[in-house]
């Protein structure tokens, strides 16, 4: 499918930097119709290509992916220690009170709805979102905010439960928001717009950006 393509931004012999559509899968799920991915098709041009971090398949933007086990153990290394900066911009329901804050809200498994997230005080890991309003519009039910995100954690579906648990779903979030909010929009309005990082053999700062497509 076309429309699903990636498009590569960079790459050398250590690692690719590609910007991924909404719709598309980072890895092959279970079943024959589910087995198309950024994986595969980047893997159709660099062999050794290997995911060193995934988006959800609602969310479009920039991924990583190394050129071998090598550079992907540095990679993965990188984002255990919390040294790869990732920004997003997402545009949710309402206007967020607050200029700028942080969420900071354990998440865990919902064992009753997979894939689902919840927040767990008990069982939850520790996840923290930054965040910063961009823009306000709107009004009553039409009133939308335009917000960047910066994850300091990586939890699974971390920015869609946290932004809902402060009231505020994502646009058009198929799990986090009202059913009508999936049905208007024709996609989830969640992009990863900026990565940053220490390239893995020159140890050169590096960072990229991919415009907002909403």
């Amino acid at each position: 499918m076309p429309h699903l393509t990636p498009t590569i931004l960079y790459a050398d012999e250590a690692l690719i930097v590609a910007d991924k559509p909404a719709g598309l899968l980072c890895v092959p799920a279970r079943g024959e119709a589910r087995q198309d991915c950024l994986a595969i098709r980047v893997q159709a041009l660099y062999r050794d290509a290997l995911i060193v971090h995934r988006l959800d398949m609602a969310t479009s933007g920039l991924i990583l992916l190394a050129r071998g086990e090598e550079m992907l153990r540095r990679m993965s290394l990188a984002f255990e220690k919390r040294i790869v900066g990732k920004r997003y911009v997402a545009l949710v329901h309402g206007h967020i009170g607050n200029d700028s804050g942080e969420i900071d809200l354990p998440l865990a498994d919902d064992p009753e709805n997979r894939p689902r997230q919840i927040v767990d005080p008990v069982r939850g890991r520790r996840a923290l979102t930054r965040y910063r309003v961009i823009a306000r519009s709107g009004e009553g039910a039409e009133a939308v905010s335009r917000v960047e995100l910066k994850p300091v954690t990586g939890r699974s579906h971390q920015l869609r439960v946290h932004l809902m648990s402060i009231g505020h779903a994502i646009l058009g979030d198929p799990l986090y928001a009202a059913d009508e909010s999936a049905a208007r929009h024709a996609r989830m309005h969640l992009h990863a717009a900026g990565i940053a990082f220490i390239h893995p053999e020159t140890r050169v700062p590096a960072s990229f950006d991919s415009a907002v497509p909403f």
